[in-house]
């Protein structure tokens, strides 16, 4: 059984056929643009619900993402992150017909970079005015990956799904947090519960195909953050051991007049660590206020 804040979570939000299957949706209309929120893996959209109470009359998109939290988890499936910039195309087009921001967050940063690099090609059919990227390893040769996340995507990947279980994900999971903000049992809770739904801890293998397309599709998605010709920020928790300063450092790089906010010590869910810091710089990056 899902936690009493997952359902809660859960029933104010909506199912969205696709193509590929079904994906759950959260929005809430108000004043624009719309912020839309990606996610990150092994996550859902439910790591932002303390970012979206804190955006008052904001309207907000978001959705998890396929294969992950409460949408449908398909196997045998070939996950690809091109597919999800697919889905997000057709929820925008079902949720937010007018402009959006765009926020994201670990592996939903690579979803929002093949996002940019369609509107540079001019075959995006949205308009996104702002970005901002927080967190994730666009520039995977500089992070510094998880044992579990090297294997996963490798031969060994399908045995360790398999062997995957809470306490043993759980106890990866809390290495991702900040020693003045630890993972909390509730949330522990919550974060597994939704990944184990549906055996989603199963195919984590097949979800996490997306480190090879960063790789193989490298030099699109750096030139979407070097070419884009619309304000995109970064928002860098600094202690994060995955998406270290090191690959902010290259992201700057790519984009040196990009504006950042740096939140120093804090791990890798700065939204979920610190949601009133974190929302404040959204808002800051995104001009929002």
């Amino acid at each position: 059984m899902l936690p009493a804040s997952v359902r809660q979570w859960q029933e104010g939000g909506r199912m969205l056929s696709t193509g590929a299957g079904n994906v759950f949706v959260r929005s809430h209309q108000g004043a624009g643009p719309t912020l839309l929120l990606l996610h990150g893996f092994p996550s859902s959209s439910y790591d932002f619900r303390g970012v979206v109470e804190r955006l008052g009359d904001q309207a907000w998109l978001t959705l998890d993402f396929l294969g992950f939290g409460l949408s449908d988890k398909p196997r045998p499936h070939r996950y690809s992150l091109l597919e999800q910039a697919d889905i997000v195309q057709q929820v925008v087009a079902d949720a937010a017909p007018g402009p959006v921001v765009l926020l994201a967050h670990d592996m939903g940063t690579s979803v929002a970079t093949e996002l940019l690099a369609r509107d540079v090609a001019g075959t995006l059919p949205f308009d996104i005015e702002r970005a901002v990227l927080t967190n994730g390893s666009v520039i995977i040769e500089r992070a510094s990956l998880r044992p579990s996340q090297k294997i996963l995507r490798g031969p060994l990947g399908p045995l360790l799904a398999r062997l995957t279980n809470e306490r043993g994900f759980l106890r990866g999971f809390a290495k991702l947090f900040s020693a003045a903000h630890p993972l909390s049992g509730d949330e522990a809770q919550a974060q597994w519960a939704l990944l184990a739904r549906d055996d989603g801890h199963r195919i984590l293998n097949l979800l996490c195909a997306y480190l090879n397309e960063r790789v193989r599709f490298a030099d699109r998605w750096h030139g979407a953050v070097r070419d884009w010709d619309k304000p995109l920020g970064f928002l860098w928790a600094t202690g994060d051991p995955v998406a270290t300063t090191n690959v902010l450092a290259g992201l700057r790089e790519l984009r040196p007049a990009a504006e950042v906010i740096e939140l120093a010590g804090i791990g890798h869910y700065p939204q979920i660590e610190v949601p009133d810091e974190f929302t404040a710089g959204v808002r800051r990056l995104l001009r929002l206020d």
